[in-house]
This record gives structure tokens, sequence and C-alpha cells, in this order.
């Protein structure tokens, strides 16, 4: 062996016994804390697991007693046999119980969802509302039960959310923590009701947290593992939907084809949004006009569905039934289509009236007959060059999803889970890949993310554009008497010009001024209880810019961690 040789190999070694002993030491140091953590998204995990498989079985248990069917998966069926006072009856009663508990105990009688989820995670440090989230949680329980058109994904994973934020308030969670606390409960949640395990991670990933930090990937893994293992334990390893027809693209021809459907359920799931969007700026005007008091809103929403079932009945519930028959091929043409109008319409009604429930199950059935009635010109059309319509059901179905959710990668994933065919691959991706590129530029990139907006949270800009929003002039300023600040007099002289900001502001709001008026500095003020505004401090901009940056400079940190 050279005298080269034995250098390069000495220095190797002495690399890699230097790798191991900074090993040993951050196990040494750091080891406990990140073990101890790890055991809390795990417990987070399984409890979020057993929350979203205990609100699934009430669901099936509630559906069933009042329905009064032995199996909830043919619901739609049954309900064509029931008399049409039942159907009428039983959304309206649904609603104003709904109704009820909302007014009781939400400030605004509206559910909490996951676009609430988002905006914890985003400017709450992982934290959501806790008593407006159990509400909802049990209001949503009582939508899906008693006819509501919405699906289940939206209720579990705002508990999750809960049950992270009841967490995180008793170990004092910072933001990262929290944040990183609040991604496991939703995978596991997400894991639990699905059976998606890959895209249960994905999703909180995806659509909660926003990023794909390294530090958050490990803990939400074991604790979306953790809600599938809860329930494979009471379903079994069975997929959500078990299908007979295997999926496979005939001819690489069929692809263009693909490239379309995308387009159009690009433009199939705008329609749902905005329906849902025009349903609930209606019924907000209709209860404003008529003085109409917000707990008998849902029941009025619940009539209307009760109307609309008593001749579709397939838009009772989460709608697996016709979600299979579409991806089985188990309707016509017309069928599939007016299906689809009439899910839009009864989702918007159900959402609009603030019944709750999510909209992921609702767009899956959507794009499914989409999918089939697309499926079933094209293979018309050209039957020679084709594969199965079916095929087209499951791209449509995928498609119209992501581009709902505005997560691509995570709803192709949970496609495959949900059908256990993984042969569809190059269909789902061209479909989803097509929607989402053309949806996100009609809205704000999702419909979370749109709704939040509607709300004036400006999330779907990114970081630069909400993070004004989380910091208060109050703790930016410099307080009076500080030598580096403007004296009291000067301070006066400005708020008679009409030129200052409470504490309690935002940065958001204060910035404006400084580019407007073209000053450096602005006296901020407070409210006593006589109204009137005293001084406390002058706000200068070069402070708000550096706060602003360094603001910007934590998140990235975070993301790229």
């Amino acid at each position: 062996m050279t005298q080269s040789t034995r250098t390069v190999l000495r220095t190797q070694l002495n690399q890699a016994l230097a790798a191991l002993k900074d090993a040993w030491r951050v196990l040494r140091h750091r080891g406990p804390s990140q073990i101890q953590f790890w055991f809390i998204a795990l417990v987070i995990g399984i409890t979020a697991g057993f929350m979203a498989l205990g609100f699934r079985k009430g669901i099936a248990a509630l559906q069933a007693l009042v329905y009064q069917t032995d199996d909830i998966l043919f619901l739609h069926s049954f309900a064509e046999k029931l008399h049409w006072t039942w159907i009428l009856a039983i959304p309206t009663v649904g609603g104003l119980v709904v109704g009820i508990i909302l007014h009781r105990f939400t400030d605004d009688g509206r559910v909490r969802s996951v676009a609430d989820v988002i905006e914890g995670s985003a400017i709450s440090d992982g934290r959501v509302e806790t008593k407006a989230g159990v509400a909802s949680f049990f209001a949503s329980l009582i939508t899906l039960s008693t006819g509501g058109s919405t699906g289940r994904e939206g209720p579990v994973v705002h508990m999750a959310g809960v049950i992270s934020t009841w967490v995180c308030q008793r170990i004092n969670a910072d933001g990262i923590t929290g944040r990183d606390l609040l991604g496991c409960a939703v995978a596991a949640a997400v894991s639990a009701s699905f059976n998606a395990p890959i895209a249960g991670a994905l999703f909180a990933l995806e659509v909660v947290l926003r990023h794909f930090a390294v530090h958050a990937f490990a803990p939400i893994v074991i604790a979306s593992v953790a809600g599938t293992v809860i329930n494979r334990l009471a379903y079994g390893d069975v997929t959500e939907f078990v299908l007979d027809t295997p999926g496979s693209l005939q001819f690489y021809v069929e692809l263009p084809a693909f490239l379309i459907l995308g387009l159009i359920c690009g433009l199939v799931s705008l329609l749902l949004m905005r329906s849902i969007f025009f349903a609930e700026d209606f019924g907000n005007h209709v209860q404003a006009r008529l003085s109409l008091p917000r707990w008998l809103r849902p029941a009025v929403s619940g009539a209307m569905l009760g109307v609309l079932a008593v001749w579709f009945p397939h838009i009772i519930g989460v709608g697996y039934e016709t979600t299979i028959r579409a991806l089985t091929g188990d309707l016509v043409l017309t069928t599939a289509i007016l299906f689809a109008v009439m899910k839009t319409v009864a989702v918007a009604i159900t959402m609009g009236g603030r019944m709750g429930g999510g909209v992921f199950s609702p767009s899956l059935m959507i794009g499914a007959l989409t999918g089939l009635a697309f499926g079933l010109i094209a293979t018309g059309l050209l039957p020679s060059v084709s594969g199965t319509h079916t095929l087209y059901a499951f791209a449509g179905m995928g498609a119209v999803a992501a581009a709902v959710l505005g997560a691509p990668i995570s709803t192709t994933l949970i496609v495959f889970e949900l059908t256990g065919d993984w042969q569809i691959g190059l269909a789902v991706m061209v479909s989803v890949s097509m929607s989402t590129a053309l949806a996100s530029r009609l809205v704000d990139r999702s419909f979370f993310l749109t709704q939040l907006e509607r709300r004036g949270v400006h999330l779907a800009a990114g970081p630069q554009a909400y993070l004004l929003a989380m910091l208060r002039a109050g703790a930016v300023m410099r307080p009076l008497g500080d030598p580096n600040t403007a004296s009291r007099e000067e301070v006066q002289e400005m708020i008679e010009q009409g030129l200052c900001v409470r504490a309690s502001a935002t940065l958001e709001a204060a910035m404006p001024y400084f580019d407007r008026d073209g000053i450096t500095w602005l006296p901020v003020v407070v409210r006593d209880d006589d109204g009137v505004e005293n001084p406390v401090g002058a706000l200068y901009h070069v402070d708000a810019l550096k706060a602003y940056n360094r603001a910007l400079a934590a998140t990235a940190a975070e993301e790229h961690s």
C-alpha cells in the first residue's frame, strides 16, 4: 500500500470517527428532548386517529338510526324508497339542531374547517379555536348524518387541530413545535379517515404547513402511520373504494384526451368553488334582508336540501354509492352529467347555509361523474384507440379534487390509496396537473386559500403578504421617553394632523402611512375608557422593516430546516 493511499484512508477514518463523535454528542445532549417530542407526536397521532375513527363511526350510526337502514353505503338507494316527508324532514331538523349548536357555541355561527387550520398554522403558531372547533365537529357530525351534502375531512382536520392546540397550550410549545404537532394531528386524522398514510402525511405538509421541511417530516409520518393502523384495526387492510374494474392506458395516444379532461375538470372545480361562494354571499344577503336569525339559516338550507333530495337522493351525505357507480361505469351519460350538476347545487346549499362539512369527498364524487361523462363521449367518438371509460372517471376524480384543494401531490396519491390501483398513474397525473394549473390561476390557489382571502387573510401570496399582519405596532414601537424616539411634543403634533396608529394595529395597517405620507415615523396611541387617544410611543419605518425582515428570515429558516 502506497504512502498516499494510507494517508487517504487515515483521513477518511478520522472523518468517520469525528462524525460518530458528533452524532453521539447530539444524541446525548439533544436526543432525549427529540425522543420526547416524537413521543408527543405519536400520542397526538393516536388520539387524532381515534377521533377520526369515532367521527366516521358516529356518522354511520346516526345515519343508520335516522334513515333506518343497515347498510349506509347504499343509503341513496334506500332513501328512494322512503316517503317524501321523511326525506324532507330529516335534513330540516338536522339543520335546526346544527343552527342551535353553532349559535350557542360560536361567535359568528360559522363552521370551522380546513381553512381555519391553515390560518392557525400560518399566523397563530399552530393553534386553532377550541370551543368553536368542538362545536363545529358535532355540528358537522349531525349535518352528515341527516343528509348534508358535504364530506367528513373538514371536521376531522379541524378537530385534529383542536387536539394539537390543547397539547401545545399544556407544554407551552413555540411556533415551530406548534405547527409540527398540528401537522402530526392533521396527518393522523386524514390517514385514519381514508386509510391513506402517504397522502395523509403529504396533505399535512402540502396543504396545512405549506412546506416540506425535513424536521417536520419524520414526526408527521409517524403520526400518519399511527392513524392508518387505527383505521385498519377497525376496517381491515382494504381500500376506501373496492373496485373490480382495473384501469390501464390502452394506448399512449390517449394522453392528449386526459390533458383535455384536466382542463375541463379545472373549469368544473372552478364552478364548484364559485357556486359555494355565491351561495354563501346570497345567504348572507337574504339573512340580512329578512333579519333571519342565524340559528335558523342551517334549517332553511336543510329544507332546501330535502326538497332536492326528494327527486335526487344521491345528494344525501358523502355520496360513496354514486362515486362507486361512476368509477365502475354504472351510469349513462345523461345521468352522470345530471348527477354532477345536482351534487354541485347540493354542496353549495349545504356550505352556503353553514351546515358544516368538507369539500374533499364531494369533489371526488363530482370529479368521478365528470370524468365518466367525458370518458363515455371520448370512447364513443374514437373507440378504436380508446381504453375503458372508467379510467377517465378515475382521472376526473383526482383532477377536480386536486384543483379544489390546491394539492396536486397529496390528491394524486390519495386517489391511488383510495382505489388501490397504481396502474392509472399517468392518466391521473396528466389530468391533475392541467386542472390545478388552470384553477389556481382563476382563484387564490385553492378553495381554502380563497376562503381566507375573502376574510381578508392574505395567505395565498406567501409569507411576504401575511407576515405584516402578525406584527403589532405596539411590539415594534419605541416608547416615549426613549432617547432614540421623538419627543412628546412632536408626537402630539403628528396626532393633531391625523397621523397615528393604535398599538393594537398590525404593521399591515401601519406601513401604507410611510409610503403615502412620506414620513419616517408614526405616533402610536392607546385609547382609554373615555375614548381619548393617548400617545405611548413612535413606530419608525426602519424598525418596522427590520421586524418584517426578521420574520421573513425566521419563516425561511423553518421551511428549510
